[in-house]
């Protein structure tokens, strides 16, 4: 916990992700990520200099998923849990049959969490994208749409007035892994059909191969990206 706290820590520090006072949504997935992220962040927030306020919020796609467990976590946590269902997998895959349905499937969950934002007076969400998922974006980005681009570790969204905040950039997923086993983590599963089936998936499974041949390779990506670097990625000296 404390080196994950360490680390949750120095990313928010350099990239001035939490200010006095602020209200932040932890976006909960159920998954190991996101988990991780709630887990953390609460326990940060006893220790952190400037106060803030924490709630994990829920988009529920209608995939029945059971955030039971989810909910008890939070309670123990002591951490307000609001759940919004919705319709989303049925729109979807019952009724738009979507071939591709991650990226219409990604806006329907933005803008259902961006109504939960708005009712509930939040002016930040974190959100559970680490290390890898930062080079598997830089590197989707490449290969499929042939541009250097990736997520901010801050993003102010001008529509909503929402700012965006991915706390643990500096964690790779295998010590999330680790932490949730040893946290033993409600993680709930995935019951969405194109879950594994991604070019998210391929690029993982790429960065897997070339990483027996190059074992700094994803290092060397990250870092490319903050001395380049990248829109909001370069961190003040």
């Amino acid at each position: 916990m404390q080196k994950m706290m360490g680390q949750m820590r120095s990313c928010i520090d350099e990239y001035k992700m939490i200010s006095e006072g602020d209200r932040i949504a932890v976006g909960v997935s159920g998954g190991k990520d996101s988990l991780t992220l709630l887990v953390v962040l609460a326990a940060l927030r006893a220790y952190y200099p400037k106060h803030f306020e924490l709630e994990a919020v829920t988009v529920d796609m209608g995939l029945d998923m059971d955030f039971s467990g989810v909910e008890a976590l939070c309670e123990k946590l002591d951490v307000p849990y609001y759940c919004k269902k919705t319709e989303i997998a049925k729109i979807i895959f019952d009724y738009r049959q979507e071939k591709n349905p991650c990226s219409m499937c990604a806006k329907m969950r933005r803008g259902a969490i961006n109504d939960i934002l708005a009712e509930r007076g939040f002016n930040k969400v974190a959100l559970g994208h680490h290390f890898d998922d930062a080079v598997e974006t830089f590197l989707m980005s490449l290969l499929y749409e042939g541009r250097i681009s990736c997520f901010e570790p801050v993003t102010y969204l001008s529509r909503t007035g929402i700012t965006q905040i991915r706390p643990m950039l500096y964690i790779g997923e295998q010590a999330i892994e680790s932490f949730a086993q040893r946290q033993h983590l409600p993680i709930v599963h995935n019951e969405c059909p194109a879950d594994k089936h991604t070019k998210r998936q391929e690029v993982k499974e790429l960065i897997a191969a070339l990483q027996k041949q190059y074992p700094d390779l994803k290092t060397k990506i990250f870092g490319s990206m903050q001395r380049l670097p990248l829109p909001q990625w370069g961190i003040e000296k």
